[in-house]
């Protein structure tokens, strides 16, 4: 209320001398009317600068706006036209919460005061590049920056391709990876789940991309990651053309993120997987797992936490690693191998990646509906972790099989009387192999059966 107070006192010392001034425009704080708030005074020179001073002087505050106009008659004196009208200042709100703003924040926002830090998005960018250079092979250079990848098929030596594309994730194992404070790994398993898809169907994985989202970019975390997967692509002979990194404030707690993967792949069309001679008598060969792979961690973690563990412990498993380093033993990746096998000796008719589900849900997505995989239980040994994480949870081997991979990870479908071929180049390819059964008349029964105990093999 300054402003008008001293308005008004000043407006009445000089109506004193001019009682043909009146004090009824600016008796209240509000005026309804505008019009009706505006005054034409005659003023001297002189006065017209006193009042221009106190204007200077006292129109500081930010409650009252003050509308001046000056005009001069063709000979007469110069007038003043003043309006004073109470404006109540509205404090600017928060866009995000709706909150009011105090005095002290500030007015000019960037996208980093969102949590969103951009340098640190392109520093990254520059660390992974020539990870991505170290996965070129033919039909890809590993370049990175375009809005989209390249892949030239006639490059890499295809005729007649059929394209193949699979995508997965890694789920709570990341959790794991986070709680261990170890993240050069998981993008292996990254790679591993969506490349070991494409190769059950013939496929030979051309090139992935990878998606990484966070709530606050730690950048050396981001790249061990990256690093991981640029492994995974190595391993797997495709190459890294692209990726997502979304900073997402808000979306995750803190230290936490997700990935996702997706890859490409090409077949000649006359060597897609499963075949369609797929017959009674077919061999049944088991690929050795590298560990759990990616499944089951949620399971794997209750049990770690139900039993007070940590995973800097001392492995139960492993001697001279962490419990935290053997749990994220990455996913084995089989694609060289077996791209070997299928091209080497032509009696490869089909392939199951064993990921949650086990042998009962994966074996059954690749056979007829006539037959059914008879296996021997005692064909392989239940491996360490397994046992470990058995006894720590009395689980129930029915319950295992359904969880684990339990020490295969592939199981393969060959010609029987081929079988002792593929098996030496699956292992000069530095596989270990079991010979699991063979494909029987399935009739009424279960398209899995298992004969005797589970993994119980010596």
């Amino acid at each position: 209320m300054t402003l008008l107070s001293n308005a008004l006192a000043f407006y009445r010392a000089y109506a004193r001398a001019d009682r043909t001034l009146s004090l009824s425009p600016f008796e209240g704080q509000r005026h309804k009317n505008r019009q009706k708030g505006s005054q034409f005074f005659k003023m001297n020179p002189k006065l017209l600068r006193q009042w221009s001073r106190f204007l200077k002087s006292s129109c500081t505050s930010g409650n009252f706006r003050v509308i001046c106009g000056l005009s001069e008659a063709r000979k007469g004196p110069i007038h003043l036209a003043l309006s004073l009208s109470f404006v109540r200042a509205q404090p600017s709100r928060d866009p995000m919460t709706g909150d009011s703003k105090t005095g002290d924040q500030k007015n000019s926002y960037t996208y980093r005061d969102a949590g969103v830090d951009i340098d640190a998005g392109n520093a990254l960018v520059k660390m992974i590049a020539p990870m991505a250079a170290s996965t070129a092979r033919a039909g890809a250079d590993g370049s990175l920056g375009g809005f989209g990848g390249i892949f030239d098929l006639k490059q890499a030596g295809f005729k007649d391709p059929l394209m193949i594309a699979a995508n997965d994730g890694v789920g709570t194992k990341l959790k794991v990876a986070i709680s261990a404070g170890k993240h050069d790994t998981v993008g292996i398993d990254l790679v591993a789940m969506s490349v070991n898809d494409l190769i059950v169907q013939g496929g030979e994985p051309l090139f992935f991309l990878d998606y990484f989202a966070t709530g606050k970019l730690a950048i050396e975390e981001a790249a061990a990651v990256v690093s991981g997967i640029a492994e995974g692509c190595r391993q797997a002979g495709c190459a890294l053309v692209g990726g997502e990194t979304a900073e997402m404030p808000g979306m995750y707690a803190d230290g936490d993120y997700d990935l996702a993967g997706f890859a490409v792949g090409a077949v000649e069309r006359d060597e897609l997987l499963p075949r369609n001679d797929i017959q009674e008598g077919d061999v049944l060969l088991g690929l050795a797992s590298s560990g759990i792979h990616s499944n089951g961690y949620s399971l794997v973690r209750r049990l770690v936490d139900d039993n007070n563990l940590s995973y800097s412990d001392a492995s139960p498993i492993n001697e001279g690693e962490t419990l935290g380093e053997t749990l994220l033993t990455p996913t084995r990746i089989y694609v060289k191998s077996l791209l070997k096998a299928i091209r080497g000796s032509g009696a490869v008719k089909a392939m199951a990646h064993i990921t949650g589900g086990g042998f009962d849900e994966n074996i059954p997505r690749v056979l007829p509906d006539t037959l059914a995989a008879h296996i021997d239980g005692t064909s392989w040994a239940l491996p360490a972790v397994f046992q470990w994480l058995r006894k720590l949870g009395g689980i129930e081997l029915s319950e295992m099989s359904r969880t684990f991979n339990c020490g295969v990870g592939m199981v393969v479908v060959v010609e029987a009387d081929k079988a002792a071929q593929v098996t030496e180049i699956l292992q000069s390819e530095g596989e270990t192999v079991y010979q699991l059964g063979t494909l029987k008349a399935r009739g009424e029964g279960p398209a899995v059966c298992m004969q005797g105990e589970l993994g119980s093999g010596a």
